[in-house]
């Protein structure tokens, strides 16, 4: 009997697996897809990255709520309920007619993604101890770093063979088999202690990340003082000189301090709290969330900008694009082999730290590679040793942040350390999107001014380049009056991209330097205290 619950749980692994697939896919997939939505839909540049961060900003948002839920009315349950929302969400992305209606989808998919991503976390916790532990950890961490470089080369054949819808059609039979396959082989499991929602908890922690990213998503073209473009609803347009970015990032700022005072006055009250703050009195879990948090700012940011830059500026279409990008997927599959054999050789935070010491010299070598003339073959080594990098940090650092977490609060562990990823994603894509655009603004248009072209032709080059994310730089070539300008715009946006990879690879510095307050023995103390319980 034993040897069947044991094969269960390693089968439930698998479709465990299959499930976070889904999300990270999903993630990357739309960034091939992007440059042939942008072409069918028209979408501006703003709008592209909010294709991106409607999904990440709900997720974010939602992970600590869904993560105490899943504790209360069972992890499995909500698994499966977050499954079914993302797959009907998928079909309305994929048959979106207008830009808005993609993003609507996607607002809906980043709530079915909030439900999956702390469940499967907290079931892991919950099922497998000591080094079975850190094993399926290390399964779950290599499906995130694979997955997040299989999905370009998926969404690149589906964008090219069939069409960009096919990028969110996939998701519906991979939610089947997610469906089935959790029902046979996943046990239900939930906190033992049932506790009051902490309702005010959870509208302060949406308050806190929506206003953040809008600001710095939309901080460009509103302006990040003064209003450059003042925002219009309907026949209703923002009446002050104050942009509305700095007051969004006042309510972020006044949210997170009320829910901290909020949460820490329900602690001492023995109420329970969105966020497990006690939980931050241990040492590899308070150090383990911060450093998870800077290194996905670096990690996932640069993955929005160099597919537009493949694809408008060196000439590939979605499939060669996908093909370049499996670099990283066999850099991470790799990376997983080197984990296994050193697992319990090396302290894991000692692999996390070599993975991203991997991961900037990979960002920092592709951001040397770039511009306008490049060719696939030098990026192809660099993109291997990123991927490398990121299958050893994911797995491993997750390892590291939940060891010595009690199972009964695995799901609340397990949802603020999501969170912490996801917040980090969530800036990455933000910040770096607004520093690609933005570079590429400034170098187009102090280059066209060199030229002599005049204010407003510069001002509708700009314009038009930068408010497509680059799709009309073909244009500009196609016009023998306008080919000197497509050459200026490829180099401009090669210049953005460049500047993103770079800044990309600060965050990364950033994060190994938060790993020096990682302890080096957490995991070890819990596989030591897990034989021990197991001895008597």
């Amino acid at each position: 009997m034993t040897g069947n619950r044991d094969g269960r749980r390693w089968a439930g692994l698998v479709f465990i697996s299959i499930a976070v697939s889904l999300i990270i896919v999903d993630s990357t997939i739309v960034n091939v897809a992007v440059p042939s939505i942008v072409e069918e839909l028209k979408i501006s540049s703003t709008e592209v990255q909010w294709v991106q961060e409607a999904y990440t900003l709900v997720f974010a948002s939602l992970l600590l709520v869904f993560g105490s839920l899943a504790d209360r009315f069972g992890r499995r349950r909500l698994m499966l309920l977050g499954v079914v929302i993302f797959g009907l969400a998928s079909i309305a992305a994929a048959l979106a007619p207008s830009g808005g209606l993609l993003i609507l989808a996607r607002l809906i998919q980043g709530v079915g993604g909030s439900m999956i991503l702390p469940t499967t976390l907290s079931i892991i916790n919950a099922t497998f101890r000591g080094r079975e532990r850190g094993i399926a950890f290390a399964v779950w961490g290599s499906t995130i770093g694979g997955m997040a470089a299989v999905g370009p080369l998926l969404g690149g054949w589906l964008t090219t063979a069939f069409s960009w819808r096919w990028a969110f059609g996939i998701n519906i039979p991979l939610g089947v088999i997610i469906v089935i396959g959790v029902l046979l082989t996943v046990a239900e499991s939930r906190s033992d202690r049932v506790e009051r929602i902490d309702g005010v908890g959870a509208l302060l922690s949406v308050l806190t990340m929506a206003p953040l990213v809008f600001g710095l998503i939309e901080g460009r073209t509103y302006g990040w003082w003064t209003v450059d473009t003042a925002p219009t609803i309907g026949d209703w347009t923002w009446p002050l000189e104050l942009s509305p970015v700095p007051l969004a990032f006042a309510v972020a700022l006044v949210a997170l301090v009320a829910f901290i005072a909020w949460g820490l006055r329900r602690q001492r009250r023995g109420e329970s709290t969105l966020l497990a703050f006690g939980l931050f009195r241990i040492a590899s879990f308070r150090n383990g969330n911060i450093a998870a948090a800077v290194v996905s700012l670096g990690e996932f940011g640069i993955i929005l900008a160099l597919p537009l830059w493949l694809q408008f500026v060196v000439g590939f279409d979605a499939l060669q694009t996908g093909l370049l990008l499996l670099s990283l997927a066999v850099g991470s599959f790799v990376a997983s082999g080197i984990a296994g054999a050193l697992s319990g050789r090396v302290a894991p935070v000692w692999i996390v730290r070599g993975g991203l010491l991997a991961e900037i010299v990979g960002v920092a070598g592709v951001a040397f590679t770039i511009g306008p003339d490049a060719t696939w073959g030098p990026l192809i080594p660099f993109l291997f040793v990123y991927g490398v990098g990121v299958g050893l940090a994911t797995a491993q650092l997750t390892g590291v942040v939940l060891a010595e977490v009690p199972p009964a609060a695995s799901g609340q562990a397990s949802g603020t350390q999501s969170t912490s990823r996801q917040l980090g994603a969530a800036l990455g894509v933000a910040v770096l999107g607004t520093v690609l655009f933005s570079t590429t603004a400034g170098v187009l248009a102090s280059t066209l001014d060199d030229r002599g072209i005049p204010a407003a032709q510069r001002d509708q080059v700009v314009s038009q380049v930068v408010d497509s994310a680059g799709a009309a730089i073909a244009g500009l070539a196609a016009s023998p009056e306008t080919q000197d300008l497509a050459i200026n715009a490829r180099a401009a946006f090669s210049d953005g991209t460049r500047a993103a990879a770079f800044t990309a690879a600060g965050f990364l510095v950033l994060g190994l330097a938060s790993t020096l307050t990682l302890g080096s023995g957490a995991a070890r103390r819990e596989g030591a205290r897990e034989e021990t319980a197991t001895a008597s």
